[in-house]
């Protein structure tokens, strides 16, 4: 689902933004929740097979961060147990399509069916393996799953980055002002999304 695409600009993001300061209106929790399966809603527009993949990943490094904040003892070997393993995984949909065609150039004669890269990988295992860091350098301040959540995979950033750090969306998370809905940040939020839909329309689309 394109930001500029009719779905996208007249469905979800309405529905996706009513849906969450309704919610608000009787938990906070309950709001952070709905955004977080919102946006694994927009993931899956794309191709639904991959959910499960990212929630897998959602749930083990937020185990893997959970462990390395509670044990100050084999700490190192946590995180490096974390890091291999997120790279494994993106190496894997990276590279082995790669490897095995050169081997077979080679003569090795090895199969593999197609792999198909899922849509902002780099992004959501790079994003957590900086909260991964994070916690290791006592950077890590709140350990809530709906919140991990959702800052893993909050749609704006979800397929295209940046790849952000876990201080800088948490604490957005706690504030009460965020959960209610303002006529001053709606205004500026639209102004700043129609100047970057004229980007992408009028500019970038064409030149590209």
């Amino acid at each position: 689902m394109l930001f500029n695409s009719y779905s996208f600009l007249f469905a979800y993001l309405p529905l996706t933004l009513a849906g969450f300061f309704f919610c608000a209106r009787f938990s906070h929790a309950l709001a952070a929740g709905w955004l977080a399966l919102a946006s694994l809603a927009f993931y899956g527009y794309w191709n639904v097979a991959y959910v499960p993949l990212l929630a897998l990943s959602i749930v083990f490094n937020f185990f893997v961060g959970t462990a390395l904040a509670a044990d100050r003892v084999h700490r190192k070997g946590i995180l490096i147990f974390g890091l291999a393993l997120n790279l494994a995984l993106l190496a894997y949909f990276k590279y082995a399509d790669f490897f095995v065609a050169n081997l077979n150039h080679l003569g090795a004669g090895w199969s593999l069916p197609a792999v198909i890269l899922p849509l902002g990988i780099s992004f959501f295992t790079f994003t957590q393996i900086a909260f991964l860091a994070d916690v290791y350098f006592g950077k890590v301040r709140e350990y809530n799953f709906v919140h991990y959540s959702l800052f893993v995979t909050y749609f704006p950033h979800l397929i295209a980055g940046p790849v952000l750090h876990h201080a800088e969306m948490m604490p957005q998370f706690r504030r009460a002002e965020t959960y209610r809905f303002s006529s001053e940040n709606a205004a500026v939020g639209l102004t700043i999304f129609a100047i970057g839909l004229f980007k992408k329309v009028m500019l970038a689309d064409p030149m590209g």
